[in-house]
């Protein structure tokens, strides 16, 4: 009778609480639950008391019902894949949370009719790029490619220089993409140097298309050359760029990416491009070119299949049409400006104990984007105990760890989370 463990309250009681009903509305009973029993097995393993059941429950309770969980990048690296590469801007966020629920994203207000799919999406991407005859839009760049494949060269070669034969994230390999299809490909040149006349040796009747692909995520220097893609339009045969970041118009502070408007002017018939990188968007493979062409890939049975959903056209309107996204501001952000904010942060934070200090570092480009790219910035360095303290605190804080200390660079972090940073070192010292 004087076992404490007949005090914890039971689960259906504590699911009949207010705040408890509020959390399963919010929630879903089954989480609410789970998060339930998880307190009581705790109570009865000794390691709370029954009376902190319900405290310990609601504490544990996540924010949303989904796992992700928002992180503040302090890695320097701009377009980060492990962490999502490109945060939304306020505006994308504000339109996907607007097309969450019933929007007209096929319909016709005015006639009550059926409707083009993403129209506002697919007119605002036609404007920012006016050299593209047609424009579409797929779930990723790869899709972006391998609808190209599929439309354009069902059981015909695809040209393409062996030094452009690369592997993209996680060991997915372009040629092995294309070679799914049901494409042949024709490998020209060799690993440093592919010219023009190697492509118009290799071109037959049976080429599809002649496919340039940037090598965003390696160089290769020294005694190299490679054939434009001006010199490529020359061979009257399609011409696809895939210029892999998604910058769509020339950026002076990364003067050797590609972008879509330039590729489209030297003589490209289609541009293949992410919206997730340098544009600043929602994972998307932009299609940009010929309209004859691109209308052709859009009538494709496959491209059903490759189709994006409401909530990614809804975000990439936004990035297109609204202020500067985060990865753009990042990208423009002045050193001078950085390293302020770091002598600010760090100054604050040593007169409270913390063991910090203001040093210059590089930031890159990530994401497969510019690899050769380096941006002066400024970081705020910590003691390297920090770092998995940080990367387990609310919210979570992924910095670097570098030569014996934790650096949190203040290129990636957005000026309007300085104030959130400061808190979360502050709580991880004490």
């Amino acid at each position: 009778m004087d076992d404490p463990r007949r005090r914890i309250p039971r689960t259906d009681a504590l699911l009949a609480e207010p705040r408890f009903v509020k959390a399963g509305h919010d929630l879903g009973h089954e989480l609410v639950k789970s998060v339930i029993v998880t307190a009581q097995s705790r109570a009865r393993a000794g390691e709370i008391s029954p009376e902190e059941v319900a405290e310990e429950a609601l504490a544990a309770l996540p924010a949303t019902a989904g796992s992700l969980r928002p992180v503040l990048n302090a890695t320097g690296v701009v377009v980060h894949t492990n962490l999502g590469r490109a945060p939304l801007s306020s505006a994308a966020r504000d339109a996907v949370l607007a097309a969450s629920g019933n929007t007209d994203v096929e319909f016709d207000l005015a006639t009550g009719q059926r409707a083009r799919r993403g129209r506002g999406a697919l007119a605002a991407l036609a404007e920012k790029v006016p050299d593209a005859g047609g424009v579409h839009v797929v779930n990723n760049n790869a899709a972006a490619l391998l609808l190209c494949a599929l439309a354009l060269a069902p059981g015909r070669e695809i040209v393409i220089s062996r030094g452009e034969l690369v592997e993209i994230g996680d060991g997915f390999r372009i040629p092995e993409l294309l070679a799914s299809t049901g494409a042949v490909l024709r490998e020209v040149g060799t690993t440093n140097r592919t010219t023009s006349r190697d492509y118009a040796e290799a071109i037959g009747a049976d080429t599809g298309f002649v496919l340039k692909v940037h090598p965003s995520n390696f160089r290769v220097t020294g005694f190299t050359a490679e054939a434009s893609v001006a010199e490529l339009a020359r061979l009257d045969v399609p011409v696809v760029a895939d210029i892999g970041s998604g910058l769509l118009h020339p950026h002076s502070s990364l003067p050797e990416e590609p972008d879509a408007t330039s590729m489209l002017r030297a003589g490209a018939d289609l541009v293949v491009a992410s919206g997730d990188k340098l544009l600043g968007g929602p994972q998307a493979g932009l299609v940009l070119g010929d309209r004859s062409l691109v209308e052709h890939l859009r009538r494709h049975p496959a491209a059903r299949g490759l189709r994006v959903d409401k909530l990614t056209l809804a975000a990439l309107e936004a990035t297109l049409r609204g202020p500067a996204p985060p990865v753009r501001a990042a990208l423009d952000a002045e050193y001078a400006g950085v390293r302020a904010r770091a002598e600010h942060l760090a100054g604050s934070l040593a007169a409270r104990g913390v063991d910090a200090t203001t040093v210059d570092s590089s930031a890159a480009i990530g994401g497969g984007g510019a690899p050769g790219a380096v941006l002066e910035s400024a970081s705020v360095s910590l003691p390297s105990g920090y770092a998995e303290r940080l990367r387990a605190a609310d919210p979570p804080v992924v910095g670097r760890v570098e030569d014996g200390r934790c650096l949190l660079d203040l290129r990636t972090i957005d000026p309007g989370d300085d104030e959130c940073l400061r808190e979360v070192v502050s709580r991880c010292t004490s």
